[in-house]
């Protein structure tokens, strides 16, 4: 008797569980915005799980169609062009089907991305403070524009946290991105988007 109970509340878990997923219902891309180290990535791969939705990682789709790591293509086309690739790579992504797309630091900041996002997705600009982007990026060699020494890493962040934050501000949902557990952030990250959709 006890062996069925829990498996009736194993079960019972298993439905609520399969209820959140479907709660939250969309045919619109949750497009994650804000600057590097703002944890995109980390909270858009556990979100996706959340909703039963693909994850997109926009830096690795840029990658893969430059053939080259993100600093690299930065050396060898420099700072235009690569804007410039990650706009029409971007554009390619925010045409697709549903998912989490976690999109590359500054790529927001492009006007036609931001139209493009306006009409396709849901955006959740996940916003962090000086403190929180410095702990997370510093000694990361994998990101182009904060490559450097890591002591004037946070003079670079408050600079791109000045220039680049105005237009973060016109996402539609603002969630603070903070050092707390990731799991934290996505229930936050939810119920936030739920809200968005319940208010229509």
């Amino acid at each position: 008797m006890l062996r069925k109970k829990y498996v009736i509340y194993i079960f019972s878990k298993i439905i609520l569980k399969d209820k959140r997923k479907m709660n939250i219902q969309t045919d619109k891309i949750i497009l994650l915005v804000g600057l590097m180290g703002s944890g995109k990535t980390s909270v858009g791969k556990r979100l996706a799980q959340r909703l039963a939705l693909p994850f997109i990682d926009g830096d690795m789709e840029i990658e893969k169609a430059a053939g080259l790591s993100l600093v690299d293509v930065l050396k060898c086309f420099g700072a235009e062009e690569y804007r410039a690739g990650e706009a029409r790579v971007m554009k390619r992504l925010l045409s697709g089907n549903s998912c989490v797309l976690a999109s590359g630091g500054g790529s927001f900041v492009c006007e036609q991305t931001r139209k493009l996002a306006k009409e396709r997705a849901i955006t959740v600009w996940l916003k962090a403070d000086v403190d929180v982007l410095c702990n997370r990026t510093a000694g990361r060699q994998h990101r182009p524009f904060l490559n450097g020494d890591d002591e004037k890493l946070r003079d670079k962040i408050s600079s791109y946290i000045n220039e680049e934050y105005p237009y973060y501000s016109q996402a539609d949902i603002v969630v603070e991105s903070k050092d707390e557990k990731i799991n934290d952030t996505v229930s936050r990250v939810l119920a936030a988007i739920d809200s968005y959709l319940k208010q229509g």
